[in-house]
């Protein structure tokens, strides 16, 4: 067997794992390379590949997918499948895999953290330390604990339910919004299942974690971020544009919020240009509450293992069909 493997990526430095992977399962294997615009590499010899591997945000369209002759897997790096062309995979009988849970205890390390550099004000406090005042007088406003503190939970799958662990542990209130969430199981997990109106209006902090859907499309706009308390901040670790993106600079800049920690926003890569990375009181990472040592590896060793696992002729437990 000499399958044509073709990695679609701009992120990672190196394939090492990849390539011991896939040589170590295919010793004939031939692995191809190309960039986030990888049209011309389509024509040449990407429509020839058995499998693709390729980074979350690469959009794998229909037109892309009727060109593939002989493909019979495209794995993603990555926990989401938002900008895969699934039923155009589904009829041409292409497995489509992502890696879910890979990097929980990560996502929700970035969550807390967040939670924490917000309560104590650390913006703030490293701007004006060698302005003068000290101690006490250098306080501009005071925060109640974070034991004090509501969090409301949007969606509670695997990484809003480490969320919930942890924020519990500091002694939060933990509300969660979530329809698949019944009420035995929200009695289960120690928290309050609430619309997500009246959590969002209770809230002292936010944080996303539901899937990108039409459904979900600018789930929090203008009228949600008005529910909210005017001392809130959201964490947004999902999908950039689960949220209007022009409403939450709107929300932040009249102070109907107080700010927000993105880690996602709606336009990925960004041009550098985006309002959101000149607005105060919003911080942006790029994307990053994922890595760790530990998550890398598992993403890469689970992504090689599907695409492995389907060209021995066998189902992957990460199949999203």
């Amino acid at each position: 067997m000499k399958p044509l493997i073709w990695i679609i990526d701009e992120e990672w430095s190196d394939y090492i794992i990849e390539q011991e992977r896939l040589k170590q399962a295919f010793p004939n294997c031939v692995i191809k390379h190309s960039g986030n615009d990888y049209q011309k590499d389509l024509e040449d010899f990407g429509r020839f590949a058995d499998a693709i591997l390729c980074q979350v945000y690469v959009t794998i369209g229909e037109e892309t997918i009727e060109k593939l002759e002989n493909c019979r897997i495209i794995a993603i790096y990555g926990g989401g499948y938002d900008r895969v062309a699934i039923e155009t995979a589904k009829f041409k009988g292409i497995t489509v895999t992502y890696v879910p849970g890979y990097c929980v205890e990560d996502v929700s390390d970035y969550v807390i953290s967040s939670i924490y550099f917000f309560n104590k004000n650390l913006p703030y406090y490293l701007k004006i330390a060698n302005d003068g005042a000290w101690g006490a007088q250098a306080a501009s406003v005071l925060t109640p604990r974070i034991a004090s503190s509501t969090l409301l939970i949007i969606g509670f799958g695997r990484i809003g339910q480490k969320v919930a662990e942890k924020a519990k542990a500091a002694h939060m209130r933990v509300l969660v919004h979530d329809p698949r969430l019944n009420d035995s199981d929200a009695l289960d997990h120690g928290v309050s299942k609430v619309t997500l109106q009246d959590g969002l209006s209770e809230a002292d902090y936010v944080t996303l974690h539901t899937a990108y859907t039409p459904e979900t499309d600018g789930l929090l706009s203008m009228p949600e971020f008005k529910l909210m308390k005017p001392t809130a901040h959201i964490i947004n670790t999902s999908r950039g544009r689960v949220m209007n993106e022009q409403d939450l600079i709107e929300a932040v800049k009249n102070k109907l919020i107080s700010g927000a920690m993105l880690d996602v926003i709606a336009n990925e890569p960004p041009t550098g240009n985006e309002a959101v990375f000149s607005c105060p009181n919003i911080y942006v990472t790029p994307h990053v509450s994922y890595l760790s040592v530990e998550s890398l590896r598992t993403l890469k060793e689970r992504a090689v293992a599907n695409v492995i696992t389907v060209l021995n002729g066998r189902r992957s437990k990460d199949a999203v069909l």
